[in-house]
């Protein structure tokens, strides 16, 4: 294999890689394996990122010939760390970004740091191609718009994920929030809850008020209950643990037996407060969260929540954001994709 300078065998050798490991992780053959290695032509795009991120999982050194140059840096700004369903999103993004042969930049804005104007600013000083904007001011209704006007008078490219603003002219990718809450209140309905109640987060930010139309709409469809008796079952919150916590506590005094969350945290906090007054979750209270977040699955119990097409939305995110950096006409809409619901152990039938 004349030219490859990571040596390669069949051998079990400590510390050197064999075709059969990496064949094995990219699912291709070792012919195809030493192909690529070899630079040599017949091997498809996308199976050549295979072998060549097998390489990287198996913590090996790319030969020089695959190691590719940056064509340019893109910003991604989103609101903090905390909340897995914010890094889930920036993995897929920079995911996608690199099969493109693109640099991400990933921006956080945790308390006490910039802000995300100051963030822009730090990105369009280093050039980037473009920015993606995951729940950012955008979603934020008493923002300013302006920011993202005068962005986009400076010709820098940018795609606004989960929060649509008619006030904005650019390219927005969002789950469908009313979609989602319907679909949860519709498994309670089902399970026989006849009070049920929303955790939400604040008025001002527009997933918040999507998911409270599909609640009022959802309760108006199944119970025929009318929008001011609804409204009595929607707490509006922050989308963390202490929020749910506090949303939980005040839901349960009105007596739900079942509830949704706009957040999977919030559902933690909420099964927290059920749990405080010797309740049991799903017996005596079914609770339903949001985005189905890493790791949600393996919660006491098993957590019911709303799936995000995560890898759908960075993935429409991305294509969208290169095609107008490449000078493609992109439609200035909103692309909406459906979630899922996602049935696991935190719900169950109501008894008696």
């Amino acid at each position: 294999m004349g030219g490859v300078t990571l040596s390669l065998t069949r051998g079990a050798e400590q510390g050197t890689p064999r075709l059969a490991d990496i064949a094995s992780q990219a699912g291709v053959s070792e012919a195809t394996v030493s192909r690529v290695l070899n630079g040599r032509p017949g091997v498809a795009t996308a199976t050549r990122r295979r072998v060549v991120a097998a390489l990287d999982v198996l913590g090996h050194e790319r030969p020089v010939r695959l190691r590719q140059s940056s064509v340019g840096l893109v910003g991604l700004v989103i609101p903090e760390l905390t909340n897995p369903i914010f890094p889930a999103f920036a993995q897929v993004v920079e995911q996608v970004l690199a099969g493109y042969g693109y640099t991400p930049v990933l921006c956080t804005q945790m308390p006490g740091g910039s802000t995300e104007d100051e963030l822009v600013e730090q990105l369009e000083d280093r050039g980037v191609t473009g920015i993606v904007f995951l729940s950012g001011l955008h979603a934020d209704l008493t923002a300013d718009p302006v920011r993202y006007h005068k962005l986009a008078s400076r010709r820098v490219p940018f795609v606004l994920v989960n929060g649509y603003n008619e006030r904005i002219t650019a390219s927005f990718v969002s789950s469908d929030d009313r979609s989602a809450v319907r679909m949860a209140v519709r498994h309670l309905a089902d399970l026989g809850h006849a009070r049920i109640g929303l955790a939400v987060g604040p008025t001002r930010f527009v997933p918040s008020r999507r998911k409270v139309e599909g609640f009022v709409a959802a309760l108006h469809s199944f119970r025929r209950t009318r929008a001011e008796e609804a409204e009595e079952y929607v707490e509006r919150t922050l989308f963390t643990v202490e929020g749910g916590h506090a949303a939980g506590a005040a839901l349960l005094d009105k007596g739900c037996t079942g509830i949704v969350c706009g957040s999977d945290l919030m559902a933690l906090g909420v099964i927290r407060a059920a749990r405080e007054r010797g309740l049991s979750v799903p017996h005596d209270v079914s609770v339903i969260g949001f985005d189905d977040s890493p790791l949600i699955a393996f919660t006491d119990p098993p957590l019911t929540t709303v799936r995000q097409p995560v890898q759908a939305m960075a993935t429409a995110a991305v294509d969208a954001l290169l095609e107008e950096a490449g000078g493609t006409p992109v439609q200035r809409t909103e692309f909406v994709f459906q979630p899922e619901l996602v049935v696991r152990g935190s719900t169950a039938r109501r008894s008696g």
